[in-house]
């Protein structure tokens, strides 16, 4: 038996990211900053818990000289 993933609001998803959901809402309709996949069901939109989980996890860092982008290996 599959366990489904929970399915979150907008507001949820906000509240666990600490941000307001007008900025959620702005991201997704802009597909800048905070991109999380979301689904439509009808009109409503949800996220589901195991993206803002992931979300979270790649965009974690140790200081502020790292970034997703950043490898850790020095160029010449």
């Amino acid at each position: 038996m599959e366990i489904l993933d929970k399915l979150l609001t907008t507001e949820q998803a906000a509240k666990q990211l600490h941000i307001s959901p007008r900025t959620l809402n702005n991201a997704r309709s802009t597909g800048t900053g905070i991109v999380i996949p979301y689904h439509k069901i009808g009109s409503r939109v949800f996220y589901k818990q195991s993206d803002i989980k992931a979300y979270i996890e790649n965009n974690t860092f140790n200081h502020t000289g790292e970034s997703k982008n950043n490898s850790g290996e020095g160029t010449c």
